[in-house]
């Protein structure tokens, strides 16, 4: 194969930054160059950033394109192209989609079903057509406050590339929703309902939580292991809670959502994971605590794009004005992620591993994405 060449660029190593050229070859970095070279078809950068492909570890873009507004089911081959396409353009080359997994069925409504492992399969099979863009990870969120969580976790197995499995527990009054009343503008204004609708969505979840919280969280735990997947929480508050994951052998912790439970966190040698739409917006839409005050407590590990994939290459871009250390604000989206989930092949910019590539440039402040590799094959 020819051999790529992206020179006259500031290349974004674990520590420095330095002006060189990257020599891409078989789909990996071949060489790190400093300076430009006049090699005949070689591409200039301008002067543009090159940093590793962004790994997204929590996304719920892919449900978005399945389910683009509440019961509308739109074709998922459709949704994960379009998912797939939209992930390449913002400069994320791995990601880990997420699937909820545990469904409420004995209610009646439609809004709450079972779906992960046919979607899995779907996205399965369009992976080995070579059409998908980006590489692709399960993410599977193990709903607690449901019916059929474990029923739905012995459907999977270790060929099925789990590479996350998180623990979920969405009962009222506690975790992201401490305040019932920010609950209550968010259920009724994504699904409406009145008042009444809102009480029996209320107990039917506090029930769950009752009938099945001991045993879904058990069984979780034990599906992480069976799956080979990374153990994650989700919505950790208290130390008491973190302590709990930590025994679980919890390696992630998605969104704590005060700074006792970060703090704890460190403490357990547990990454801390805050949503880039959180940082960008100055806080979170649930009350819960900034990702800016985290990052400035040096509580900040990972970021996630939670539900705007463009916002991780505008929330790493952010740290490092932050922190005024742009390799630090690179590795929230590339190499932490990468180092808390085991994939040791992608993250850095390092010769012999993957050529997952971004070239981006910046407009009035603003990361502008101009160029995407994946294992060397351009796609965005």
């Amino acid at each position: 194969m020819t051999d790529t060449l992206l020179t006259n660029a500031r290349i974004v190593l674990e520590t420095e930054v330095i002006d060189g050229t990257l020599v891409l070859r078989d789909g990996h970095i071949a060489a790190i160059e400093a300076g430009r070279t006049s090699a005949p078809g070689a591409l200039d950068c301008e002067g543009d950033h090159l940093i590793p492909g962004l790994i997204e570890l929590h996304t719920d873009n892919l449900e978005r394109h399945i389910e683009p507004r509440p019961k509308v089911d739109w074709p998922h081959r459709t949704a994960i192209l379009a998912h797939d396409g939209e992930l390449a353009s913002t400069g994320i080359t791995t990601v880990f989609d997420a699937m909820r997994v545990g469904s409420v069925i004995s209610n009646g409504r439609d809004d709450y079903r079972k779906y992960a492992r046919q979607l899995s399969r779907e996205l399965f099979d369009l992976r080995a057509t070579g059409v998908l863009r980006i590489s692709h990870f399960l993410h599977l969120r193990a709903e607690v406050c449901s019916e059929t969580l474990l029923e739905e976790l012995a459907e999977f197995d270790a060929d099925d590339r789990v590479g996350i499995l998180s623990i979920m527990d969405h009962t009222p009054g506690q975790r992201q929703f401490r305040d019932v009343t920010k609950l209550k503008a968010y259920v009724l204004g994504k699904h409406g309902g009145n008042e009444a609708d809102f009480e029996a969505h209320l107990a039917n979840l506090r029930g769950l939580q009752d009938r099945f919280g001991a045993a879904h969280e058990a069984g979780a735990v034990e599906a992480a292991g069976r799956l080979g997947a990374v153990l994650a929480s989700h919505d950790d508050t208290t130390a008491e809670q973190v302590a709990t994951s930590a025994g679980h052998g919890v390696r992630i912790a998605e969104f704590p959502t005060t700074e006792e439970a970060a703090r704890a966190c460190h403490g357990h040698d547990i990454a801390v994971m805050m949503g880039a739409p959180n940082l960008i917006r100055g806080g979170s839409h649930s009350g819960n605590v900034a990702a800016e005050a985290l990052a400035r407590a040096d509580r900040l590990d990972i970021l996630s794009s939670d539900y705007i994939p463009s916002s991780l290459m505008l929330g790493a871009f952010g740290l490092a004005d932050l922190w005024d250390d742009l390799p630090r604000g690179i590795r929230t989206v590339t190499a932490a992620p990468a180092e808390s989930t085991g994939l040791a092949d992608r993250g850095r910019l390092s010769e012999g591993l993957r050529a997952d590539i971004v070239r981006v440039g910046r407009l009035d402040g603003t990361p502008v994405v101009r160029g995407v590799w994946s294992q060397g094959r351009r796609v965005g």
